[in-house]
């Protein structure tokens, strides 16, 4: 009896290119290392990709400044895309001498690339200004760039894959909450009880932990909570078991007219528990909630409540919005509380608005000064060409 067989697996690249024409190539020499001219996204194996052209360099690493640089980048919104490279420099003359460099002739390696949104592939010492300027490759001061990208499978076969259940750590840890028999402390509040372990709120909580562990004096079992409502404290240690936000209707609140009303909200006392034991995550989410209220009538009322809370990230969408809005928002019944009670916040906020300002007028005199091409400035690069490439190539 044969036993004998085979099974093969094909790999399939899936490879595209695309022209990039730069006509007025005198114009954009020296606009400075570092800024560049792009190109129309492309798109190769579902993905967008861009061709960035330096005539100054992309940085002055190593003289690098007397190059032309040329990078390819990932536009699209991905992770770990697997592809090789190859950028040719066409030949202007007719006589077909093109200047190629990439992985599908071997100039620089074969081996894949690796790239992440935003990350690029290229040449910083692509080739050199000055010998470009007298080249057939620079006709009519333009020049011509082909990019072909060749996208290599990412994914396993499904028979291959091992998959791993979504952790469930916080359900575990929420059987706790309100578990009386292996609770060791117990909050009494308005006439509720809510049974808790220290060595979890510990965990969660620096102020839990000193008042725990550090301090000399035994803590009772019992606590008696003065200062926080039950639903509040229930909240409180909602988040703390489960890391999540309890549900509530009040969540869901109309803002009212008044800074009284404001601030008896039950998001404002969550948000002032939160403060009150270092939960910088239950914070962030109160602030999420009242972020979604700004309007002119309130944004004073929340500015004050993030300025005593120390909601950072609240304050200053609060200075933004009224900066943005300002004529109206001084003119709001919250803005003449804020004048009258917090003037410091007064003064912060026009001090925001004066540097709002002082940037528009710096802006308008960069504008008028230069007439650069919008740029972005590139950021890091995912190749260097070693020494013993640039010997090979002549460079």
């Amino acid at each position: 009896m044969n036993n004998s067989g085979s099974s093969e697996s094909v790999i399939e690249m899936v490879k595209g290119s695309h022209e990039f024409k730069v006509k007025g190539y005198s114009l954009v020499k020296g606009i400075g290392v570092g800024k560049f001219i792009a190109s129309e996204t492309f798109n190769v194996g579902g993905y967008e990709w861009a061709i960035y052209f330096y005539p100054d360099g992309i940085d002055t690493q190593e003289n690098a400044a007397v190059y032309v640089s040329v990078f390819v980048v990932l536009v699209s919104n991905a992770n770990d895309v697997r592809a090789k490279f190859e950028l040719v420099m066409h030949d202007q003359s007719g006589d077909d001498e093109h200047f190629v460099l990439g992985h599908f002739n071997g100039t620089l390696g074969t081996d894949p690339y690796t790239l992440s949104t935003g990350e690029m592939w290229g040449i910083r010492p692509f080739y050199k200004s000055f010998h470009l300027e007298h080249s057939t490759y620079l006709i009519d001061d333009c020049l011509q760039v082909n990019c072909t990208v060749g996208v290599l499978p990412t994914t396993l076969d499904n028979s291959m894959i091992i998959e791993v259940p979504e952790s469930s750590i916080a359900v575990h840890f929420g059987m706790l909450f309100e578990d009386e028999q292996s609770s060791d402390v117990t909050f009494c509040v308005g006439g509720n009880k809510f049974y808790a372990h220290k060595i979890v709120l510990a965990a969660r909580s620096s102020v839990f932990k000193d008042q725990f562990f550090n301090e000399t004096e035994k803590v009772d079992r019992e606590i008696l909570v003065n200062d926080m409502e039950p639903k509040v404290l229930k909240a409180l240690l909602h988040f703390i078991y489960k890391d999540t936000l309890i549900e509530d209707e009040e969540l869901h609140f109309s803002v009212p007219s008044t800074m009284t009303s404001l601030s008896k909200l039950y998001v404002t006392k969550l948000l002032a528990a939160a403060h009150k034991y270092q939960l910088p995550r239950l914070k962030l989410m109160c602030e999420s909630v009242l972020c979604k209220h700004i309007s002119i009538n309130s944004v004073a009322q929340i500015l004050i409540i993030s300025d005593c809370y120390d909601a950072i990230q609240l304050k200053s969408i609060c200075l933004r919005f009224s900066t943005e809005n300002l004529e109206a928002v001084l003119k709001s019944h919250g803005f003449k509380h804020l004048k009258k009670k917090c003037p410091l916040l007064q003064y912060e906020l026009l001090k925001t608005v004066a540097k709002e300002i002082e940037c528009v007028k710096s802006s308008h005199v960069d504008s008028d000064e230069t007439h650069e091409p919008n740029e972005i400035e590139a950021e890091s690069t995912s190749y260097n060409p070693s020494s013993d490439e640039e010997n090979h190539l002549g460079w």
